[in-house]
């Protein structure tokens, strides 16, 4: 007697929503480079190069399951309740929320608080002071490296404002 198993075609329609994006993105982003220095295109074109790569892989691999039947464009796994569980949905509204206000909270606040929010969500709320420690360790290695040694345009807010008054009179 044999105890097949037949496994319920893939539903690559969720799947397919983030390599598009990507490829939207990279897309948008080799647009905004074109002007600028070779140095910074050489990067830009490289590490974009790698990202285009790996999703026209990953579409490759869906026209094969698609065409042997083992996928479906279905959108039925973009969303469940697993998301809300592994806390998906918390990290994407954390993501947004970083986007929405580090131009008025500034680079270094920001990214600490993005930083220590995520962490919690993957933990389940366990280790907050370990996780507050590491978030503010990274947030200021962050604002020491990036704005205070290499003075790049990272928006400044409350924290670099006061940093650089601190700074400036010893």
């Amino acid at each position: 007697m044999s105890s097949e198993h037949h496994k319920p075609p893939r539903q690559l329609g969720g799947e397919l929503v983030i390599p598009i994006l990507a490829v939207g993105f990279t897309i948008y982003f080799f647009s905004t480079i074109w002007n600028s220095p070779w140095t910074a295109k050489v990067s830009a074109f490289m590490v974009g190069g790698v990202l285009l790569l790996v999703c026209t892989i990953f579409f490759v691999r869906c026209v094969f399951w698609l065409n042997r039947g083992e996928g479906t464009l279905s959108f039925g796994n973009l969303f469940t309740m697993d998301d809300i569980r592994s806390g998906r949905i918390g990290l994407l509204a954390s993501t947004v929320g970083y986007v929405l206000f580090i131009d008025r909270l500034g680079f270094t606040l920001t990214t600490f608080l993005f930083l220590a929010i995520s962490m919690m969500i993957l933990s389940k709320g366990r280790n907050a002071a370990f996780i507050t420690v590491i978030s503010g360790a990274m947030a200021l290695t962050g604002w020491a490296v990036f704005i205070w040694a290499f003075d790049t345009r990272f928006p400044r807010g409350w924290f670099e404002t006061t940093m650089k008054v601190v700074l400036a009179n010893g």
